[in-house]
């Protein structure tokens, strides 16, 4: 049986990252198909995306339900949830 160097285990180890992380954006890819963007329905720094100025990105909402910051629900539940909008709401 022949021992792989340390090298090539660190080879083999990041080709296996590789392909970890190609299955988990292919299936963001489908998720994303299956889902939209629901405004206000948000906890406080769980949103998915966009929060209003000032912030960047993922978990960044200050309050709960903030009407600028979303997060993907599948497709229809949206507008069936309390406070639910597909278009951003003012602040």
């Amino acid at each position: 049986m022949k021992t792989l160097t340390s090298k090539a285990t660190t080879i083999a180890l990041a080709g296996a990252l590789a392909a970890a992380v190609s299955v988990s954006s292919a299936q963001a890819q489908d998720w994303a198909k299956k889902a939209e963007k629901c405004y206000g329905v948000a906890k406080a720094g769980q949103n998915d995306c966009k929060a209003g100025p000032g912030t960047s990105c993922q978990g960044t909402s200050k309050v709960d339900f903030q009407g600028n910051a979303w997060m993907f629900v599948p497709k229809g539940v949206c507008e069936k949830l309390a406070g639910g909008s597909l278009e951003e709401k003012k602040a």
